[in-house]
């Protein structure tokens, strides 16, 4: 029973009608931790005129802070509602927002300039193929940005424990601990995708705003939560 209440992304469509109502705590900790990752991307690339793919978009906090640097946006996402949430909101914008899996875009080849991929990659069913399918629909020399969580057991202790069981940060079963990502084994599966890598730096808790809520930003320990880039290098 354990294993199957974990990595539930049902709790994404349960509260898309809340998404962007900052009425939910932990969908508030989601947004509050967009600029900590555009803190660090935007010293990595440059929006303007891209056309950029935020795979897992959800409601589509990360898509829209795209768009106002000037970007091209398409999200996608397996969850209906939230999606159905994301268009609402972005109806005085010009972002595509399509329903679908990271194992199949649909898309076609170097459709994209860039994939960012947040808060995604210890989700997925099958990591290889959302890694050859970012590589497939990139553009020569295209940017994949990401971030993912460590597996460890600090990592664990953290977004489970803390995160999940003691403080509430996230719903109880948002994750299971056994999909988490060791650095190693998600740069060999960079490599054999055909993307070449930069440097890793880490991600969380920087300070906490006016509603006692999580601020995050760049760390440099990449124990927990980490973040990356890398370059399509396989035409």
């Amino acid at each position: 029973m354990e294993q199957k209440a974990r990595n539930n992304l049902k709790l994404y469509d349960d509260v898309a009608a809340q998404w962007w109502s900052d009425d939910i705590r932990w969908v508030r900790t989601l947004k509050n931790m967009v600029p900590g990752r555009l803190g660090y991307f935007d010293t990595l690339y440059t929006w303007q005129d891209k056309a950029v793919l935020d795979l897992g978009c959800a409601g589509g906090f990360m898509a829209e802070a795209i768009d106002d640097r000037g970007a091209h946006v398409t999200g996608i996402d397996p969850a209906t509602r939230a999606i159905e949430s994301a268009r609402d909101h972005a109806q005085d914008r010009s972002i595509q927002y399509d329903t679908g899996v990271g194992e199949a875009l649909p898309y076609p080849d170097a459709a994209f300039d860039a994939v960012v991929c947040v808060d995604v990659l210890e989700h997925v069913d099958d990591l290889h193929r959302v890694l050859a399918e970012v590589t497939r629909v990139l553009k020569p020399e295209g940017m994949f940005l990401f971030d993912t969580i460590n597996r460890n057991l600090l990592a664990r202790l953290a977004t489970i424990t803390i995160a999940e069981d003691i403080l509430r940060l996230l719903p109880k079963g948002t994750h299971d601990p056994d999909m988490f990502i060791k650095p190693s084994e998600l740069l060999s599966g960079l490599k054999a995708a055909g993307l070449k890598a930069g440097k890793l730096t880490g991600l969380g808790p920087r300070g906490i705003n006016r509603q006692d809520d999580l601020i995050f930003g760049q760390l440099p320990t990449t124990a927990i939560i980490y973040m990356g880039s890398a370059v399509k290098t396989q035409f």
